[in-house]
């Protein structure tokens, strides 16, 4: 009978693969080309409307700070 593995078990193994096939510094850059980010655009893209370019960037910066 097979070993049903978990998802964690699949996930090394997989990226144990794509870091053989490819290298450490391709497999993260293949990892990275899935990435979806967070949040809803469709309903963020109205919340702020009126906000110009510099207080968007201020508010990234912020956000970013070490706390």
């Amino acid at each position: 009978m097979t070993e049903i593995k978990t998802i964690n078990q699949i996930r090394d193994e997989g990226f144990a693969a794509l870091i053989k096939a490819l290298g450490p510094g391709d497999a993260i850059r293949y990892i990275n080309s899935f990435e979806q980010g967070t949040g809803n655009y469709t309903e963020e893209k109205y919340q702020n409307p009126d906000e110009d370019f510099d207080a968007v960037v201020a508010r990234i910066k912020n956000r970013n700070e070490p706390k």
